[in-house]
């Protein structure tokens, strides 16, 4: 089970949308700053989180949060 995941970051409210397989391990990984695209802009909340089946869908569902129909 892959998830996708929209954060925001509590210093400058931009978002930050990815995709893995761990949510709990991932979401540690970018408030500790182990996570080069959200180390400066930490702490980040989870705004939305979606089950995807594999990671083909997983991949699909990110590019659509990223695209401008996503948004």
């Amino acid at each position: 089970m892959y998830y996708v995941y929209i954060l925001q970051s509590l210093k400058d409210n931009r978002t930050y949308v990815g995709f893995c397989r761990n949510i709990a391990k991932r979401i540690k990984e970018h408030n500790k700053g182990k996570v080069k695209a959200t180390k400066n802009r930490r702490f980040l909340k989870i705004i939305y989180l979606e089950k995807a089946g594999n990671i083909e869908a997983a991949k699909k569902r990110e590019k659509y949060w990223k695209s401008g129909g996503g948004r």
